[in-house]
């Protein structure tokens, strides 16, 4: 494990260099990133100004759920989006066969080769956001620490569909298409489960789980969710690791090599 931290100090020390370059960029990025908060607040300003509400949510516990999409968001442009969407040039350009010749996995080249510093204002926006909402709330601080574990696992679910998407990569060569999709369904997760009727509730919780992304890890923060919601986000993280780790592999033994 040290050798994989040591190479993955290198791995992003590099990329922050030569993205830093390119510093204008970042203001951009910040900029857009809060003109992206703008329009979700304002979209649930006017769905509250009408004197309508998603039941059992206040507006300030439907803010920790738009701060948990932002900073989703951000983790998905600074972690996942850099690198998991180059698998399908390397499959195209033939450069994978590179990658697998490394003496580390592949799976963990591919996912954490670089890293992007142009989703930290998502992260920022998102994380103050949540933490003016849990203020207006009087949330125990200790809440945060507890809502971090589901947070965690959302965040490996979301990984773990996202590389799974790339995997198919080897066998379609263009998924562009296919990962907006993806990321067109996670945008259900910008707003409560309960603002949308039962049955999107039940294919946002059991087919594309979006609810375990923002809406469990806020319901945790608010003290609603118990031991059990955790439990099950956790699960699912760990099957869905498991699954996407054994996915590759799988789609390796269709990979034709550029030089075979």
């Amino acid at each position: 494990m040290g050798r994989y931290f040591k190479i993955l100090r290198i791995f992003w020390s590099t990329a922050i260099a030569a993205e830093l370059e390119y510093r204008i960029n970042f203001a951009i990025a910040a900029f857009t990133s809060l003109g992206g908060l703008a329009g979700s607040l304002f979209g649930l300003f006017l769905f509250y100004q009408t004197g309508s509400s998603f039941p059992g949510w206040r507006w300030e516990e439907a803010l920790i759920v738009v701060g948990i999409f932002t900073l989703l968001e951000g983790f998905s442009s600074t972690f996942l989006a850099p690198n998991l969407n180059r698998i399908v040039r390397h499959v195209q350009e033939g450069t994978l066969d590179f990658v697998l010749l490394k003496p580390i996995s592949s799976q963990f080249w591919l996912s954490a080769h670089t890293v992007s510093p142009w989703g930290v204002p998502d992260i920022f926006f998102g994380t103050a956001t949540i933490v003016y909402a849990g203020i207006k709330l009087g949330i125990d601080p200790v809440a945060y620490i507890v809502s971090i574990v589901p947070l965690v696992f959302g965040l490996a679910i979301l990984y773990s569909l996202w590389f799974m998407l790339g995997a198919t990569s080897i066998w379609f060569v263009k998924i562009y298409n296919v990962t907006e999709v993806l990321r067109g369904l996670l945008e259900a997760g910008r707003f409560p489960m309960a603002a949308y009727p039962t049955a999107y509730r039940f294919f946002f919780t059991f087919v594309v789980p979006v609810a375990f992304l923002t809406t469990t890890p806020a319901e945790t923060l608010l003290g609603r969710s118990g031991i059990a919601g955790t439990i099950a986000a956790g699960l699912l993280a760990i099957a869905l690791l498991f699954v996407a780790h054994w996915f590759w592999r799988f789609a390796l033994r269709f990979y034709t090599s550029a030089s075979s």
